[in-house]
C-alpha cells in the first residue's frame, strides 16, 4: 500500500472512529435492564447513558430524563463523560490537521516534509482520541459489572448489563487507534534525507558552474 493510500484509509477509518464515538456519547443505552433470571420483566426496558435515562415500554413508547444534576451524578459517569469530550475534541482537531497534512490534499505541497509531520500529528491525536474512548467505556463497563456481580438484595433481573452503546464505543476505540497509527507511519524519512542531500549539493554545483 502507498504512503497516500495509507494515509487515505488511515483518514477514513479514524474519521468513521470519531463518528461512532459521538454517536456512542450521546446514545442512552450504556447500561440497560438485566432479562436474567426466572422472572423475567419485559414490560418496561430501562436504559441509562452518560446524559439520560430512559424508559422503553413492551407498547413502542419511549420516555427519556436528561440528568438533573451534574454533582449528584455517580464518579464513572462524570469521569466518562469528561474523556468522551476529551476525546471528542481530540478526534475533532486530528480531522482538521490530518486534511492538512495529508499527500492527497493541496495544502502545502512546496513542504512535503512538514506535511507528512502534519499528517503524523493528526495521527497521534487520534490516538489519543482512541485511547479516551476506550478508557470512559472501559471504566463504565468495569463499573456496570461490578454492580452486577456485588451481593446484594436487588433481584438479579433487576440489575443492569451492558448496553449497545458501549459495544459501539470499543469499536469507535478500535476504528480511531487503527486509523491514527496508520497516519503515523507517513513519517518522513527518506524524503528528509534526500531534501537534506539536494541542499548539500546544490551550493557545490552552483559554484562549478560559476
Amino acid at each position: 500500500m502507498g504512503g497516500g493510500a495509507r494515509e487515505l484509509a488511515g483518514y477514513l477509518a479514524a474519521l468513521a472512529g470519531w463518528m461512532a464515538a459521538l454517536a456512542a456519547a450521546v446514545l442512552p443505552q450504556w447500561r440497560q435492564s438485566s432479562y436474567a433470571g426466572d422472572a423475567i420483566i419485559t414490560a418496561v426496558g430501562l436504559h441509562e447513558g452518560l446524559w439520560m435515562s430512559c424508559a422503553a415500554q413492551s407498547t413502542g413508547q419511549v420516555q427519556c430524563r436528561l440528568h438533573d444534576s451534574l454533582l449528584s451524578l455517580e464518579v464513572h459517569i462524570q469521569t466518562s463523560r469528561a474523556l468522551m469530550v476529551i476525546s471528542l475534541l481530540l478526534g475533532f482537531f486530528g480531522i482538521i490537521v490530518s486534511v492538512v497534512g495529508m499527500k492527497c490534499t493541496k495544502v502545502g505541497e512546496e513542504d512535503p516534509v512538514t506535511k507528512s509531520r502534519i499528517a503524523v500529528a493528526g495521527g497521534v491525536l487520534f490516538v489519543l482520541s482512541g485511547l479516551c474512548t476506550l478508557a470512559a467505556v472501559s471504566l463504565y463497563a468495569t463499573q456496570v459489572t461490578y454492580e452486577f456481580f456485588r451481593e446484594s438484595t436487588i433481584p438479579i433481573n433487576a440489575r443492569y448489563e451492558f448496553g449497545s452503546a458501549l459495544f459501539v464505543g470499543w469499536g469507535a476505540a478500535s476504528l480511531s487507534m487503527l486509523g491514527g497509527s496508520l497516519l503515523c507511519c507517513s513519517w518522513p524519512a527518506k524524503e528528509r534525507r534526500g531534501q537534506q542531500y539536494h541542499r548539500q549539493t546544490q551550493p557545490s554545483t552552483a559554484r562549478e558552474y560559476v
